[in-house]
C-alpha cells in the first residue's frame, strides 16, 4: 500500500509560497509557506501535518488495542503538539507530545494507561518519528 501527498512551491523561501495536495482530495493545493510555518499566517505547515497524522494514528491504534482488551470507546480525542525549534545553524522536530482523553463506560484507569502506551509505541507513525514522544493519558 503507497499512500501519495505531494507539494509544489514557488519562489524564494520569505517571499514565496507552496501548496500540499493528497491523493485522496482531502488536502487540495492547501496553501502553505514561512509566514504560516515560522510567523502567524494563513495556511498550514508540514508540523502541523505531522502532528494531525500522529494524533489520527494514534487514535486508530488506541481504538485497536482498546478492543482486543474488551474495553470499547465511546471516543478518543488525542492532541499532538509538535515541538519545532532551532538547532545549530537549521530547525528540527524534536518532540511529539500526545495528549489523549477518551470515555471508555466501566474502564479502569491502570488498565486504559497501559494499553495507551502500547499503542504509543505501537502506533506506525510513532515507529516512524525518530523525536521524543512523549503522552499524557486521561480516561473521562
Amino acid at each position: 500500500m503507497i499512500k501519495k501527498a505531494w507539494a509544489v512551491w514557488k519562489g524564494g523561501i520569505k517571499d514565496g509560497g507552496g501548496t500540499l495536495s493528497t491523493e485522496t482530495g482531502v488536502l487540495k493545493e492547501a496553501p502553505y509557506g514561512f509566514k504560516s510555518r515560522f510567523e502567524e499566517g494563513p495556511g498550514t505547515n508540514p508540523e502541523e501535518l505531522i502532528g494531525a497524522a500522529h494524533a489520527g494514528c494514534f487514535s486508530m491504534a488506541l481504538s485497536l488495542m482498546l478492543g482486543q482488551a474488551g474495553m470499547t470507546p465511546e471516543w478518543i480525542e488525542t492532541h499532538a503538539d509538535i515541538t519545532f525549534e532551532k538547532v545549530g545553524e537549521g530547525f528540527e522536530i524534536t518532540a511529539s507530545h500526545l495528549r489523549v482523553a477518551a470515555k471508555i463506560p466501566g474502564a479502569d484507569q491502570a488498565r486504559f494507561q497501559e494499553v495507551a502506551e502500547q499503542a504509543k509505541a505501537g502506533c506506525p507513525v510513532s515507529k516512524l518519528l525518530k523525536a521524543k514522544i512523549t503522552m499524557e493519558a486521561k480516561l473521562e
